[in-house]
């Protein structure tokens, strides 16, 4: 049962008062037997974060994969430098000579900007050289780990439309709130409610809201992929076509396995455009399940990048003040 309730808070967590007894009721077992499960596994750290995950381009804050060529001796220092700014939520060492991999993202109200952010961080940690990848399109991105092994290889990957939405003060309120892990408790929501002396239906009606414009990607819990049995999981990045991209990145993120899915931009030193984040519980199943994807996929060649460190992995933290005193403290570097 411990599966299937894993894979229950990862796909669409019920969004009502009292969230695990619905998932109680569906699995046919007791609320307290839900709680005391998923309490044990966070407590295992296998469970990692259950929140809003919102779209960062929607609030309003620019973003990009970024990648640093940084000289072995000093990539200890560098790391700290990096992982210092409050818009970096994933940094990991990955197996290629671009070997610094960080997703960075700077606030609506940045004085800075993203490119110049990128060049003071290039300074101070030294880097050789580095690369900007912002998303063109995006197909996919939905962590949701097989814990069952019975999820098809294959998914059908949605187009939603989003509604346009102006964010109201209660909006901005909510976002600031939701960010945040809740507890495995009967009603998690319930401090929420009282901070914000607001009822259980408009609360879910503005997280509605929120979803239905694209503000708000979905509420789920993360899992820690390693803790939970998936330790082989690469950044595989295929020269595509540039003509073509659309249609073979949206063949690439029907694959069950693959959580994320984007084009970027190619460089002279940089010839692959998509990417895309494949899950596997070991290497071996990992390439089999790339190679698989290599016999639809019409690519010139492809790579995988295997991560051999974890700097950070985190969500970033929406409407602090922290952006701006990073900014102030390093907006003189030359």
């Amino acid at each position: 049962m411990k599966e299937e309730i894993l894979s229950r808070i990862q796909k669409k967590f019920p969004l009502v008062a009292k969230p695990f007894q619905v998932i109680a009721d569906e699995l046919g077992m007791s609320e307290d037997e839900v709680l005391s499960i998923l309490q044990k596994e966070k407590k295992e750290k296998i469970v990692r974060q259950t929140s809003a995950i919102f779209d960062t381009k929607r609030l309003g804050y620019k973003s990009s994969l970024v990648a640093f060529k940084i000289s072995p001796e000093k990539i200890d220092d560098a790391v700290k430098i990096i992982n210092e700014h409050p818009g970096v939520s994933h940094n990991y060492e990955r197996n290629h000579e671009f070997n610094i991999w960080f997703t960075m993202a700077v606030d609506p109200d940045s004085i800075l900007g993203l490119d110049r952010t990128i060049e003071i961080l290039a300074k101070l940690t030294e880097a050789e050289d580095y690369i900007m990848l912002p998303t063109l399109k995006l197909f996919k991105i939905n962590v949701k780990l097989n814990t069952t092994g019975k999820d098809d290889k294959k998914e059908k990957v949605k187009k939603v439309v989003h509604t346009d939405i102006e964010l109201t003060p209660l909006h901005h309120q909510i976002i600031q709130k939701a960010q945040y892990d809740i507890e495995f408790v009967s009603e998690p929501f319930a401090k929420i409610i009282e901070e914000l002396n607001i009822d259980y239906d408009r609360f879910f009606e503005v997280l509605k809201e929120l979803q239905e414009a694209g503000v708000m990607r979905r509420f789920a819990s993360i899992l820690n992929h390693r803790k939970a049995g998936f330790n082989a999981n690469a950044m595989v990045v295929w020269d595509v076509d540039e003509a073509n991209g659309e249609a073979i990145g949206e063949k690439a993120a029907a694959f069950s396995a693959v959580s994320h899915c984007y084009l970027r931009p190619k460089y002279p030193n940089w010839k692959y455009n998509l990417f895309t984040m494949v899950h596997g519980k070991t290497t071996e199943e990992t390439n089999g399940i790339i190679e698989e994807m290599a016999q639809e996929i019409e690519s010139k060649s492809h790579m995988p990048l295997y991560s051999s460190r974890e700097f950070k992995k985190v969500r970033i933290e929406y409407f602090t003040p922290a952006f701006s005193m990073w900014e102030e403290k390093y907006k003189t570097v030359a």
